[in-house]
């Protein structure tokens, strides 16, 4: 009950309004004084608390025995017209607030710390991609946006992806990284790196638990160097491919010796 009060107040019901309908929608029609002694709402405030909801269009009254009774709005109506209300409200801004932005393009990076709202910024970008799409990405989270790179291809957009994990998709050209064990004790965690028409870009780390830290940017050296960075990933990709064995056999098991950038033995 407490999750559902909480949600109904980020839907914009203060707390009061919010235990008043789940007090209606247990037991109505019902009175001031049962609401108030149902749901907790003082009595000095239940009034004032019900006349806000019928402002509101969420509760109606009943004239019932010479005695004012409230009834609540269903829950069906009550969601779809909250969702009705909010989609005009959002494409109304869409429009007034592109036309408030400025030309100059965005050049500041925002942090993100939680990882469904990662997750859903990476499909809107996927879903707004025009011209080209590069990721670089572990399995668990290729699998949720795999149906968005499918719609990505069908838009004829160009799409590359480095893959940590076994992948068996067929959707753009796939790259599978041959040493992601060693790559995540590196980092710790799970990386991932999407670039859109060269033109934005988010990079992040997801860690145990999908603890996360990561940025989103516009930033034009902040998208050169992810792109970059999956780039020369890929360009590994295509030699180890062609070259595995001779470079085991040259640096060792999970191309050690390779790895390590601050000594060449053999150069030495």
């Amino acid at each position: 009950m407490k999750t559902i009060i909480l949600e109904l107040m980020e839907l914009g019901l203060s707390e009061y309004e919010a235990k008043a309908y789940l007090s209606l929608l247990r037991e109505s029609p019902a009175t001031a004084y049962q609401i108030g002694k149902s749901s907790g709402i003082p009595t000095s405030k239940v009034y004032e608390v019900l006349k806000r909801l019928v402002e509101k269009g969420i509760i109606s009254v009943i004239e019932k025995e010479k005695t004012r009774h409230y009834a609540p709005i269903e829950p069906d109506e009550f969601l779809s017209k909250h969702k009705n209300k909010t989609e005009i409200i959002i494409d109304s801004l869409k429009e007034g607030l592109s036309n408030i932005k400025g030309k100059k393009e965005l050049s500041y990076i925002w942090n993100i710390t939680e990882y469904d709202y990662l997750m859903d910024k990476v499909r809107r970008m996927i879903d707004g991609a025009a011209k080209t799409l590069l990721i670089s990405i572990w399995k668990e989270e290729f699998s949720l946006i795999e149906d968005r790179i499918r719609g990505a291809l069908k838009r004829r957009v160009r799409v590359a992806v480095v893959h940590f994990g076994h992948s068996d998709s067929k959707h753009g050209q796939i790259y599978q990284h041959p040493i992601e064990d060693t790559i995540y004790q590196e980092k710790g965690g799970r990386g991932l790196v999407v670039v859109v028409d060269s033109k934005e870009v988010l990079m992040g780390t997801i860690f145990k638990d999908n603890k996360v830290e990561g940025a989103w940017s516009m930033n034009t050296g902040f998208v050169t160097l992810a792109e970059d960075y999956i780039k020369h990933d890929i360009y590994i990709m295509k030699i180890v491919e062609r070259f595995d064995k001779t470079l085991i056999k040259r640096f060792g098991e999970r191309y050690a010796k390779l790895r390590d950038i601050f000594k060449d033995e053999e150069m030495a």
